[in-house]
């Protein structure tokens, strides 16, 4: 009998173990369905209440939202704020904004024309502010001053009734009883136009801002938000994580940074890894990469449309009618259509650097060694013009007509758009795209404007220059020239690259402003040959592609460009998608794992399951 109880007792305790643990899995599935579900609902709640109550006064001019960045130095102030940090962040995204804080000052009068005199060199000020900040003396007097000679805008939080207090005011005024950092990530977007604003006030506080009072504003930029604002679930795009994450356990590369926009949205902007399997300080989305082949179309295409809308270049036209040297050559007749399209039969590359004798190069710059191609390496003078080019020009012809990828195509295109627009392409992308764009951090050569530590590094080049590769191009060739070439050179942040992109996407318009007529995209960008996938510099999907390139899930009409350092940048006009992969897949060496394991496609498949549910 005392054995029957025991048992019994141990069945029972048996079965309400099971029990409690089917329950328990029961509920841990409930709540992980539940939160796949509500991810980020908190979050939207908020920012849809934030939307629906931010109201813009005082936009007569209509300066909100800021356009012609190019023209506009930019300076933030906080006065008061406790969530600066993150209206600074987002400012910055859309261009370069440099930040002040008044509480830094000394708390007399003199304190706030020591800022006034820090302003001087700027011409649009965005001045954060709350109810409080109000009632310190110094500020209204400030803000009068402010607005006699500069843009002002000014974004009040708190209390209605204090906005009674910026009646002087005739400068624009965002208003938002919030003080949250939702409030301040929202008007920080809206200053540039991610968001718009519709909202009206709903209670009078003076005759100037009375009930209803409020101006509309329209998206004209990149807006900063989170999946299921959309649609999307998180958790779809949190999968992206995992094929990240193996392909840096498996070393195909120490880092990376993935960005996704979707109609106009950024939704997904993370950064992995660290800079590199020694150096283990993690990377950041603000990171810049060098872009390798992304070059051609982020810049040198870009050059080529620009210069094809103003009939400098035509397609039709031959290397010879724009390059003298090329005359007397067996490129002469070749049609910039068939450089284009990688068609013009030059042979892949040129190993340049395994012809250096050891009187081309030194460690220390002069005049006779001009050229930095690395930290302690400085090529001689005119080496390109000597050496480099007449190897180009003079090297042989195969397979004209017929689809052969190669790197001396940009070399040639360069040399035409340096001729055609009459500036180096480097200072020509710049002032025609990235300045006015607000791309901050692409450019050529960036550590001449970044400190290095704020660029991922590439190869610990053992062979050619016998140093780690920090913000020095990765290709040897683009290198030996200085580091500005047609087919590799350009460095670029992941956002820099979808406000780019976005522009096209869009057709040609970003920002108010218009960079190309739409039917100059769609011409770039569609199939332009019959005997490959290409289009006129841009890579586009593959049909015939076994695993699906540049996705199993992309649209036909789907485009963009891969780089040898472990980038891509695709475009697909269907779903409206742009998406970003930033790797340093050659660090420590060169290695074929990223590729190997698909890790792009595998990515971009996980967007299109995503978007597509």
């Amino acid at each position: 009998m005392v054995i029957m109880f025991m048992l019994n007792r141990f069945l029972r305790v048996i079965t309400l173990q099971i029990t409690i643990c089917f329950f328990s899995a029961f509920i841990r599935l409930a709540q992980a369905q539940m939160l796949e579900k509500s991810s980020n609902t908190p979050l939207l709640m908020q920012w849809k209440e934030v939307e629906s109550s931010t109201v813009l006064l005082n936009n007569d001019n209509e300066l909100v939202p800021l356009k012609d960045l190019k023209t506009l130095s930019i300076a933030s102030v906080n006065i008061g704020s406790a969530y600066a940090s993150q209206f600074d962040s987002i400012l910055n995204k859309y261009t370069k904004v440099q930040c002040f804080t008044a509480a830094s000052y000394n708390d007399d009068m003199l304190s706030f024309n020591d800022l006034n005199d820090d302003l001087k060199f700027f011409n649009t000020i965005v001045v954060q502010l709350t109810d409080q900040a109000l009632n310190d003396p110094r500020t209204i007097p400030f803000l009068i001053d402010i607005q006699l000679n500069k843009n002002l805008i000014v974004s009040l939080t708190g209390d209605l009734a204090s906005l009674r207090l910026l009646d002087p005011l005739n400068s624009s005024i965002i208003f938002s009883a919030k003080k949250t950092a939702i409030s301040a990530n929202f008007t920080a977007q809206l200053i540039f136009g991610g968001v718009a604003a519709n909202a009206r006030l709903t209670e009078g506080v003076s005759s100037k801002y009375f009930l209803g009072s409020g101006f509309s504003t329209h998206t004209i930029r990149l807006k900063y938000t989170f999946p299921e604002a959309i649609g999307i679930k998180s958790a779809s795009l949190n999968r992206i994580d995992e094929i990240v994450e193996e392909a840096i356990r498996q070393r195909a590369t120490p880092s990376a940074v993935v960005l996704v926009v979707h109609d106009g949205n950024v939704i997904f902007n993370k950064a992995y890894g660290t800079r590199t399997y020694i150096d283990r300080t993690p990377t950041r989305i603000s990171d810049i990469y060098d872009l390798a082949s992304v070059t051609k179309i982020s810049a040198t295409t870009m050059a080529v449309m620009r210069l094809y809308e103003e009939r400098k270049i035509k397609l039709d036209t031959n290397l010879g009618a724009y390059i003298p040297r090329a005359r007397n050559t067996n490129k002469k007749d070749i049609p910039v259509r068939e450089v284009m399209l990688h068609q013009a039969g030059f042979i892949p590359y040129i190993p340049f650097y395994r012809n250096l004798s050891a009187t081309d190069y030194s460690p220390d710059s002069s005049s006779i060694f001009p050229v930095k191609v690395a930290d302690n390496f400085y090529l001689r003078k005119d080496y390109f013009k000597q050496i480099m080019w007449p190897l180009m020009l003079n090297s042989t012809l195969s397979n004209q007509g017929k689809y052969v990828y190669s790197d001396l195509s940009m070399y040639f295109m360069k040399d035409i758009v340096e001729r055609q627009s009459g500036l180096p392409i480097e200072s020509y992308v710049m002032d025609q795209f990235y300045k006015p764009l607000g791309m901050i951090r692409a450019g050529f050569n960036p550590r001449i404007r970044f400190p290095k530590e704020e660029i991922i590094p590439t190869e610990d080049d053992k062979e050619f220059r016998k140093t780690l590769l920090e913000g020095y191009v990765h290709d040897q060739g683009a290198a030996m020239v200085g580091g500005v070439s047609g087919h590799a050179g350009l460095f670029s942040s992941a956002n820099d690259l979808a406000i780019l992109y976005q522009m096209i996407l869009n057709g040609g318009t970003y920002g108010g402003a218009r960079y190309f007529k739409s039917e100059t995209v769609n011409l770039f960008t569609a199939k332009q040959s019959a005997v490959s996938r290409r289009g006129l510099g841009f890579d586009r999907y593959d049909e015939e592609s076994t695993r699906g390139y540049p996705s199993k899930l992309a649209s036909p009409s789907t485009f963009g460009h891969t780089g040898y350092t472990g980038t891509c940048v695709w475009v697909d006009p269907k779903y409206k998608l742009v998406y970003i992969f930033l790797s340093n897949r050659v660090n420590p060496g060169v290695t074929s794992k990223l590729i190997d394991l698909n890790i792009r496609g595998r990515i971009q498949d996980v967007i299109y399951e995503a978007i597509q549910k």
